[in-house]
């Protein structure tokens, strides 16, 4: 259950954020938060190809480079 406490603990921060700020102050700060959650995805799907590629340089795997430098 140690999972609960951090939804809890996000859950509490939005509440005592969002009563700090306007609707359209909220509304922004909601999109750009949403655009750094989309940032950092992509940062961690490149490293774990990346990491997959070092890890598994084989003559199976000889164009990981080609894959991760297309996403």
């Amino acid at each position: 259950m140690s999972y609960c406490r951090d939804v809890l603990f996000i859950t509490t921060l939005a509440c005592q954020i969002a009563d700090c700020l306007n609707d359209d102050e909220l509304s922004i700060l909601a999109a750009d938060t949403e655009l750094f959650s989309d940032s950092l995805n992509a940062i961690a799907v490149r490293r774990s190809i990346s990491n997959t590629c070092t890890n598994n340089n084989t003559p199976l795997n000889t164009n990981c480079s080609d894959k991760a430098s297309e996403i």
